[in-house]
């Protein structure tokens, strides 16, 4: 089970969107945000999903940009990003493998949990939330951490510089 301070498992999966998502190809550049669902158009998969298109800017303003993964093939996806209007890629992990490497499947199951990893610039760990029912807190936890994370790593002013 991975826990918040151990370096992400790199990985690679195709994306609704065309292409591949890498997160390897994200150090250095942005906080990601990698969300595991269920199911491509359930009600709280769907509701997830919109209250992260919703605030998408709000994430996006902590140098941090949302994946949602799940084992839905790539058809499926883009049905659930057109029906919704999503603005961000999902992932499709149809053998389940990166599911697995996180720790987001249910022991002896083929389910998926409702799992968020936020990971810094630099492949590390920093967040890790899971809530089944309260689908609303992933948003919320992921903005209260980037939030925590912009303070940590902004300089006050009038420091000097070194």
């Amino acid at each position: 089970m991975l826990t918040v301070g151990e370096r992400a498992p790199d990985f690679e999966l195709p994306l609704h969107t065309g292409g591949v998502f890498r997160l390897s190809d994200q150090e250095g550049k942005k906080i990601v945000v990698l969300y595991f669902y269920p199911r491509d158009l359930t009600w709280s998969c769907t509701r997830e999903a919109c209250t992260f298109r919703n605030h998408v800017g709000d994430i996006d303003k902590y140098e941090a940009s949302i994946v949602g993964i799940s084992a839905d093939g790539l058809e499926s996806h883009k049905q659930f990003a057109r029906q919704h209007r999503l603005n961000f890629p999902l992932a499709s992990d149809m053998a389940m493998d990166v599911c697995k490497r996180y720790g987001a499947v249910w022991f002896g199951t083929a389910r998926i949990k409702r799992l968020t990893f936020v990971v810094d610039k630099i492949g590390i760990i920093r967040g890790k939330f899971h809530h089944e029912l309260f689908v609303d807190r992933h948003y919320e936890d992921v903005v209260r951490l980037l939030k925590n994370i912009q303070k940590a790593t902004t300089v006050p002013e009038g420091t000097p510089k070194t």
